[in-house]
């Protein structure tokens, strides 16, 4: 396990800079998670700490060793990228050993090692197959095999679940934390999915437009953003966000509540609307509401509501769950 450190990290493509000083520690064992939406700089942070890309201004340690302009071979890391890159020649185990075979390591000690990967991540069955013959999921398993059996200090994923289907996400999701608990090896894990980021993190790290908007656990994020840009990308429906008069009204700069925090009635309410469309998504039902002064609403009610396209009801938000932040 090591640590990982970045101090006043900076990186400039010509005139335009994409990582603005960032200062961010990242413990011995943790799963820690980027997220943000497209351009942020994610996928650029991670990079420079796996050696990729060149680092402007600031420096890297891992495992307290200054890396800054080290190789990415003497780093100690390793990583899994969205595109799985197998060789589609060489069998499951020749796939997961290639890079012990280049380091001229004996066959008995490559056939044991690779032997214990395949156990780790269920592949046994599969080590005398070629990647044609798997699915998404095994060859992204692969690919993490090929990883492991390196025995990095770090890990670095960058969005690696991103060509799999809806399902097989989900299970991979599940896996990866599962491994991470098995290995206890340090992993940072590169997302634009938020959804990704709550279910597998320690510790999310959420990122806009090259600077660290906030840092701090699933939970942390979710009951306390501390902006309205976390405060809207973190929750699935993204948070109700007002500005101008709706925030004025409510004494502040941006106003918001999550759709959970919304009491919907028929008689009686803060704000009167007509419902627009429902979601139907069996436990829950997603209501989305034209409010009067307010606008487009969006509220989560039972599975079950009687609500339905047309009607007039009454939205309030639940006292003690609202989010007022300054003017920008």
């Amino acid at each position: 396990m090591a640590d990982v450190i970045l101090k006043d990290v900076r990186k400039s493509f010509g005139a335009l800079e994409v990582i603005k000083g960032v200062n961010l520690t990242i413990e011995a064992g943790e799963f820690c998670v980027f997220v943000g939406p497209s351009g942020c700089g994610k996928s650029t942070l991670l990079r420079m700490i796996a050696g990729l890309e060149e680092v402007t201004s600031g420096t890297i340690e891992i495992a307290g060793e200054d890396v800054t302009y080290a190789e990415p071979s003497k780093r100690g890391i390793a990583m899994v990228f969205q595109s799985y890159a197998l060789y589609p020649h060489l069998t499951v185990a020749e796939n997961i050993g290639f890079g012990l075979s280049l380091a001229h390591t004996p066959k008995a000690e490559i056939k044991r090692r690779v032997e214990a990967v395949a156990k780790v991540l269920q592949l046994e069955a599969l080590l005398e197959r070629k990647p044609k013959a798997l699915s998404g999921g095994q060859r992204q398993r692969v690919a993490i095999g090929r990883a492991i059996i390196r025995d990095p200090h770090v890990f670095l994923f960058d969005e690696p679940l991103s060509n799999l289907d809806a399902a097989l996400r989900a299970q991979m999701r599940i896996e990866l934390t599962d491994l991470h608990a098995k290995l206890g090896n340090t992993m940072i894990y590169v997302t634009h999915d938020q959804v990704e980021a709550m279910t597998m993190a320690d510790r999310i790290v959420v990122l806009n437009g090259g600077r660290v908007e906030q840092v701090g656990t699933p939970m942390e994020l979710y009951d306390s953003p501390a902006t309205p840009f976390v405060a809207g990308f973190i929750g699935s429906p993204r948070m109700n966000l007002f500005e101008g008069e709706v925030a004025e009204r409510m004494g502040c700069g941006t106003y918001g509540v999550r759709p959970e925090h919304i009491v919907l009635e028929r008689d009686a309410g803060l704000w009167k609307g007509t419902v627009r469309h429902l979601e139907r998504l069996g436990a829950d039902t997603i209501v989305h509401l034209e409010a009067e002064g307010v606008g487009p609403l969006v509220a989560r009610a039972a599975g079950d509501t009687n609500l339905a396209q047309g009607d007039t009801v009454y939205a309030s938000p639940m006292e003690g769950r609202e989010y007022r932040y300054p003017a920008a």
